[in-house]
């Protein structure tokens, strides 16, 4: 088969599980931003930020280690459950560790009269942690169809949960007061069911993914332990270094802001904008979800580089398409969030170029992923993640949220211009930058010439705007030899 064909196929199934899953989850933004303060969703906000810093420590980059040895091991079930057997130990050692420490660490998130908060929290944590290897191992042996049904029923189970717990039970509470419902629902609990929510679904995830793991033969070899750490360490650091980028402003953000009611409220507003880059963001993680195998299982192959370079070039021209696709329709995106934290969309542009960026960084990496550089990406990795932490304690104070975004933007903009340049250093591929850069270029020229259109219509104005993005697309179309794009992805 094609390998860009297979890639293509691969990343639509990745993206079918994602996509899906997060619209569902997605579905919930609104009914959380119209139930809850903007406060009360700073809290969700900020502890969601801490949730996934946590999830990178936890799998400590032996996802990324466990595709690199896997490809070239006789022995690939060694691999699987020597990596398995590591994550399961240190996840539990974790759980022990936030049992002891409950109190400090509750006081520390500013939670300490919700210390229930952080058990469900860190229970979530352990089990995702847990599942992070049996989710790579079903990657690794192409089973996307599998993968995606144990995502979508782990959605399909958080959705039902805070749709019965946040929508049913109040409904029924008000109008049937005596079918006696609070005796399985408490209206004091408020967020905690987004939480309870989350741990279930976890927690059967773990069950559904029981079958493929009694199928291991069980063994644990510390040598191959040691090489896999070895090589994953710099990951792990790279890893974390992408979730401060992601997630350090929604950490530092009440942290930053004097005033202790606003600081929450202003989190819970850019918390709220900067899910309206869901399309952008499952875009990235159904690519990197599909890439990360491809680009390990096609390294030999004497065309690779070049596949790699067409990787970029298309990545680069579906990103700005949803780039435009959503500043263009904003006015129906944001219908995602409770009108109350409208007043923060001019995040969402800043926000959106800064994924799509993430993405073109990712596409970029593997340079120093197949050349065992890891210690380069490492180093890189660190300095965005300093940039982004400096620019955020100097923007922040002095402008809330829009300096967060301008941060991550910044970082991740310096990123990619770093990234290229030492991958071609180390491992050159041919980008045909120039092209890349017209697409660019010309998809924000016609993001500019958007701003020009003011109707007092909505409709009348998203309607005027549907040009410019045929426009691109023709043109872009046309550049590439007309349909032999869509005929390389089919």
């Amino acid at each position: 088969m094609n390998p860009l064909k297979k890639l293509a196929g691969e990343t639509a199934i990745y993206g079918v599980s994602s996509i899906l899953g997060r619209l569902l989850n997605w579905l919930l933004v609104p009914l959380y931003t119209n139930i809850f303060v903007e406060s009360e969703y700073g809290i969700v906000t900020n502890l969601m930020a801490y949730v996934a810093m946590s999830l990178v420590i936890l799998t400590y980059g032996l996802e990324t280690g466990f595709f690199r040895f896997a490809n070239e091991d006789t022995t690939k079930s060694k691999v699987f459950s020597t990596t398995f057997l590591s994550v399961t130990s240190t996840s539990l050692l974790f759980l022990l560790g936030i049992f002891l420490f409950l109190k400090p660490i509750s006081s520390f998130l500013d939670v300490e009269n919700h210390s229930s908060y952080i058990i469900l929290l860190a229970l979530t944590l352990a089990f995702d942690a847990i599942t992070s290897l049996p989710f790579a191992k079903l990657r690794q042996e192409n089973r996307p169809m599998r993968y995606a049904f144990i995502k979508l029923s782990n959605i399909g189970i958080n959705l039902g949960l805070n749709l019965f717990f946040l929508v049913l039970c109040p409904w029924i509470n008000e109008c049937f007061p005596e079918w006696g419902v609070t005796r399985i629902w408490n209206p004091e609990m408020g967020i905690e069911y987004i939480f309870i929510a989350m741990f279930v679904a976890s927690l059967f995830n773990l069950i559904l993914l029981i079958p493929d793991l009694i199928k291991v033969k069980w063994q644990f070899d510390m040598t191959l332990l040691r090489k896999v750490l070895k090589y994953a360490s710099p990951i792990l650091v790279v890893s974390i270094a992408a979730q401060i980028n992601l997630n350090v402003d929604k950490m530092l953000m009440p942290k930053l802001i004097s005033d202790a009611s606003e600081a929450l409220a202003q989190t819970g507003i850019y918390g709220a904008n900067f899910k309206l880059a869901v399309i952008m963001t499952l875009f990235i993680q159904a690519f990197r979800f599909a890439f990360e195998p491809f680009f390990f299982s096609q390294n030999k192959d004497e065309s690779s580089k070049q596949l790699y370079a067409d990787v970029l070039k298309y990545f680069v021209i579906f990103g700005m398409l949803i780039f435009l696709g959503v500043m263009f329709y904003l006015d129906v995106v944001k219908i995602l969030i409770g009108p109350k934290f409208h007043e923060g969309l001019d995040v969402v542009p800043l926000v959106l170029m800064a994924n799509y960026f993430l993405g073109i960084f990712f596409s970029l990496s593997l340079w120093y992923k197949l050349t065992d550089r890891t210690r380069m990406g490492a180093y890189m990795a660190l300095g965005g993640a300093a940039i982004t932490l400096a620019l955020n304690i100097i923007l922040v104070p002095q402008m809330g949220y829009y300096g967060a975004a301008i941060a991550i933007l910044i970082c991740s903009v310096l990123m990619t211009i770093a990234s290229y340049i030492l991958g071609q250093k180390y491992y050159r591929i041919p980008y045909e930058l120039k092209r890349i850069g017209t697409y660019f270029a010309f998809g924000l020229l016609l993001y500019a010439g958007s701003t020009y259109i003011n109707f007092d219509n909505q409709w009348l104005k998203m309607l005027a705007k549907t040009p410019l993005i045929i426009l691109f697309l023709v043109v872009v179309l046309q550049k590439e030899n007309l349909w032999h794009v869509l005929k390389r992805i089919k």
